[in-house]
């Protein structure tokens, strides 16, 4: 797994267009259940120059999931049914984070305000793609792995 700075320095035209993609809220963060049952929930990303992040409410099941088993996909949201704009997706694991440095760039970078109580997750990433549908122009490179 590596951080997003990791993953911008290795997929500089690849993150960018992703960055532009999770910019627009909502996102779509996939967690696992305890039985294996995938859920689905809407997030804003928080993009630093360095790091992945999401706050969550500290009694938020998908922050359980993270907790538990560590597993995440994140898709960003399409304006409409033809896909205008292109779609990016990451994956890898998720993890809460504790540091107080982290906290305060977290809260500085997200474009709302973040609550004391907001538990903040960092998402390193093992991969990353994009699609688009003719209308937007799309990295050299569409697809990204830790693997390849």
């Amino acid at each position: 797994m590596v951080t997003w700075g990791e993953f911008a320095r290795a997929e500089p035209e690849l993150a960018a267009f992703g960055a532009a993609r999770l910019g627009v809220p909502p996102a779509y963060l996939a967690t696992v259940r305890k039985n294996g049952v995938p859920r689905v929930h809407p997030v804003s990303a928080i993009l630093t120059a360095d790091r992945l992040y999401l706050f969550m409410e500290p009694t938020s099941p998908k922050g359980r999931d993270l907790r538990e088993r560590g597993w995440f996909a994140l898709h960003s949201s399409v304006p409409d049914n033809r896909g205008t704009g292109g779609e990016f997706f990451v994956s890898g694991r998720g993890s809460a984070v504790e540091d107080a440095e982290a906290r305060a760039a977290a809260t500085q970078a997200a474009s709302y305000e973040a609550a004391e109580r907001y538990v903040l997750f960092e998402l390193r990433l093992s991969e990353a793609r994009c699609n688009g549908y003719g209308d937007v122009p799309l990295p050299t490179r569409r697809f990204w792995s830790t693997a390849a």
